[in-house]
């Protein structure tokens, strides 16, 4: 995997350092309970250990590192019910969040739906997990401002890294199923069908998770 230096850039280190740290999570290129060693990722990203510590810090208050004392960091892990909680309460939020989007959708936004769809099918011949990972993330944003609810999408942002992390190992897999989905949920947003939107997107999120539908 191709690591840029981070320490010959110009933006402020801790940001970037976090950014760096975050995609490679959510992307399992590094894997849930695995341990975070400052030295050694101060080295991979060519900047001190005092960014790197910082990073950890705002990482674990988003839920995706865990601290222990003694233990260091960490990538968090999930109990198998915390997993299902998790998954449950994000196919809720995306179901309503596409729902809104097939009854609110004008066509600029609609285009641009389309576009993050086009992109993220040619990654599909890619082998960058991290950047298709973070068109996934576009795709569902996108939903969400043609949704045009704020305290929905604040809330599902919130839930959106933590699952992605959940859906990590499977996603590598089913690449090409994601963006399947994804296809026909637009396409249920641009015919004006909120109630198969949301099913739509509430499947999509448990078939990413490979757990039974519950809703």
């Amino acid at each position: 995997m191709n690591i840029t230096l981070l320490g010959t850039t110009h933006t402020p280190l801790t940001k970037l350092v976090t950014q760096a740290l975050r995609a490679r999570i959510l992307s399992g290129d590094i894997p849930l309970g695995e341990r975070l060693i400052e030295g050694r990722l101060s080295d991979e990203l060519g900047v001190s250990r005092m960014p790197v510590r910082e990073a950890l810090r705002e990482l674990a208050a988003e839920g995706l590192v865990t601290i222990e004392p003694r233990r260091g960091a960490s990538v968090t892990t999930f109990t198998e019910q915390q997993k299902r909680e998790l998954v449950e309460v994000r196919a809720t939020l995306e179901s309503l969040n596409a729902k809104l989007a097939a009854k609110r959708h004008d066509p600029e936004q609609i285009a641009e739906l389309q576009r993050i769809l086009d992109e993220g099918t040619r990654l599909l011949e890619v082998d960058d997990p991290a950047q298709l990972s973070r068109q996934n993330f576009d795709f569902h944003e996108a939903i969400g401002s043609v949704a045009g609810n704020s305290v929905l999408q604040d809330t599902i942002r919130s839930l959106r890294d933590r699952t992605a992390m959940i859906f990590a190992p499977i996603s590598r897999k089913r690449g090409k199923e994601n963006w399947q989905e994804h296809a026909a949920i637009l396409r249920a947003v641009i015919e004006g069908d909120a109630e198969l939107a949301g099913l739509l997107a509430a499947r999509h999120v448990y078939n990413a998770a490979q757990l039974q539908q519950g809703v």
